[in-house]
């Protein structure tokens, strides 16, 4: 199939749609509630999961490796914003790590930085894509396939577990302390330092 048919069949742009969605989301953080920010995804995230498979298969045309867009920066703000949101019930353990599948280690994971995780790879591959070079295109639609595959499909499934759990739990998010700032340190919420490894509890036991 033609390069030019691939990269705008419908199932592209089904899932190009899905994916701006998802990234408006993560980077509108600030104006929602965790409450309604976790609705949303419940619903977007299935989407984005059926989208992705949906995506025809292609090769790579160009030479150079693609750009990426998403900074440490970006990704360490957007995941300090999503750890202020949802506090100390970001943490979920993980079902399925192949690391770990065949022993009894309980591993905890972040929604933050899975929904993070997901983020950089859509926000990359949608900035690609929306240059209009039909070979940057083409190679932004393999590596997004590449990754999906990979990477973030399996953190897609394993974070929506756990906001499954939090949308139909009984949870005040609201009485947590909305008004600390997210930072490595002392003198954070007890569950803040505990992630930092800075709670000046356990360096005195």
């Amino acid at each position: 199939m033609e390069v030019n048919k691939i990269i705008y069949a419908s199932q592209v742009i089904e899932f190009v749609t899905v994916a701006n969605e998802y990234v408006a989301t993560i980077e509108r953080v600030a104006e929602t509630s965790a409450r309604e920010a976790l609705r949303k995804l419940q619903k977007i995230l299935p989407l984005l999961y059926l989208k992705a498979t949906l995506l025809p298969k292609t090769e790579l045309v160009l030479d150079d490796e693609l750009e990426t867009y998403v900074t440490e920066l970006d990704y360490n703000v957007l995941h300090q914003k999503w750890l202020q949101l949802l506090h100390e019930h970001d943490v979920f353990y993980e079902v399925f790590n192949p690391a770990i599948q065949f022993g009894d280690e309980k591993v905890t994971a972040g929604i933050s930085e899975h929904l993070i995780d997901i983020y950089q790879d859509l926000r990359n591959f949608l900035v690609s894509y929306s240059i209009g070079n039909e070979g940057l295109m083409n190679d932004a639609l393999y590596e997004c396939n590449l990754h999906f595959e990979d990477f973030w499909g399996q953190q897609l499934v394993n974070v929506l577990r756990a906001i499954h759990m939090l949308v139909y739990s009984e949870i005040d998010f609201t009485e947590a302390n909305n008004n600390t700032t997210i930072q490595p340190g002392k003198g954070n919420p007890k569950w803040l330092d505990k992630f930092w490894g800075t709670d000046e509890e356990d360096e005195n036991v």
